[in-house]
């Protein structure tokens, strides 16, 4: 059996939308969300905390 995909939480379209923003999200498709570096990957955590707290979402 097949499992369907979900939609992607609020969380995960915030975290895309940051990676886009910070130009991450193309190594992120082609390679990964876990060959993102600690940095980049902080980045942005940072920017989809900033997004929720300016209710960017």
């Amino acid at each position: 059996m097949v499992k369907k995909k979900d939609k992607p939480s609020i969380n995960e379209k915030l975290k895309i939308e940051a990676a886009i923003e910070l130009g991450f999200f193309e190594k992120a498709k082609n390679m990964g969300w876990d060959r993102l570096t600690a940095q980049e990957t902080g980045k942005i955590g940072a920017l989809v905390k900033k997004m929720l707290k300016d209710n960017r979402h």
